[in-house]
């Protein structure tokens, strides 16, 4: 294995947080839009807590901090980083990642382009998370994989790999589908910025984010985010950490500034260092504590690993 699934997870998620915080010129604002990821990690704290994806409790959680769940223009972006905890959680198995996909944004509004978006950004993760990513053939499978649909995506995913097969440059795919500031544009962008600069992820990222010499001058922030975060999610999956630049990542553990609603971005790698153990099978004793007690005496805590299927709750 190339990188562990440890340094994959941490990756997807250091990567959207990076894409989505970085301005022109790969200046790390991390005072920007920190409720960017928020529901991304109340997913994931709902699934360390329960072991298992449960709907009720992720509406719960987001009820409880007053999120908005409509899925309108300013908030389907969100939805997809939101569904990241799921992508990572169940990418082994093609069949129940896209059940547990579709599962989980019964909370929001059934929009067909969030959808579709989601699917093919999940799919993309998982395929890279088991070291089955080929830039070849992921975007005919990811068309396969979202099926058949009323959306424009998997036709402009289709247009990206003409792109990508001309050598075209950012320059042509920003003129491609930069026209409009809509997620079906968006997911396209992102997946060309990836694609193209596979082994890079910051140059992946800063191509993503970079609007200066952009012809379509409506071109927002929120825009340049959204692009980002997913070329980032899908490059840090890829990549994992270690293909991270050391100077962001040191910058961002030497700020204690908020991150998607964490106190810091240490806080940020704890829990996902709690939700790979969740994933893999490890059995935390402290959350069983009458366990630890053997005819009057306690035990001293155990941390029991299993092989991959073998002790796993899905």
């Amino acid at each position: 294995m190339r990188y562990s699934p440890k340094s994959r997870f941490q990756g997807t998620f250091l990567g959207a947080f990076l894409g989505g915080s970085s301005a022109s010129g790969g200046e790390i604002q991390s005072q920007s839009y920190l409720d960017f990821g928020r529901m991304a990690v109340l997913g994931t704290e709902s699934l360390i807590a329960l072991g298992r994806l449960d709907l009720d409790d992720w509406i719960a959680r987001q009820q409880q901090e007053s999120l908005h769940s409509a899925a309108t223009d300013d908030i389907s972006i969100k939805i997809i980083i939101a569904t990241l905890p799921v992508a990572l959680f169940f990418h082994e198995n093609p069949i129940k990642l896209r059940k547990n996909l579709l599962y989980v944004l019964k909370i929001w509004e059934n929009d067909p382009v969030v959808r579709d978006a989601t699917l093919a950004v999940g799919y993309a993760i998982a395929q890279a998370l088991t070291e089955k990513l080929d830039p070849l053939t992921l975007i005919p499978q990811i068309i396969s994989f979202i099926g058949e649909t009323p959306t424009s995506i998997p036709k402009k995913l289709l247009k990206v790999q003409n792109l990508l097969e001309q050598g075209a440059g950012l320059e042509k795919a920003q003129a491609e589908f930069g026209r409009e500031e809509k997620l079906s544009n968006i997911i396209p962008m992102a997946f060309y910025c990836f694609l193209s600069t596979l082994e890079d992820f910051r140059l992946a990222v800063l191509r993503a984010t970079y609007n200066g010499n952009f012809k379509v001058q409506n071109a927002t922030f929120i825009s340049s985010q959204a692009t980002g975060a997913i070329t980032g999610a899908l490059s840090g999956a890829y990549n994992s950490t270690s293909g991270i630049p050391v100077n962001w990542r040191v910058l961002l553990l030497q700020r204690s500034s908020p991150v998607w609603g964490l106190t810091s971005f240490s806080q940020m790698l704890k829990l996902t260092d709690a939700f790979v153990a969740v994933w893999s099978g490890v059995y935390n004793l402290a959350l069983n504590p009458r366990e630890l007690i053997e005819e009057g005496c306690e035990v001293a805590p155990l941390s029991v690993y299993a092989a991959p299927r073998v002790i796993r709750s899905r």
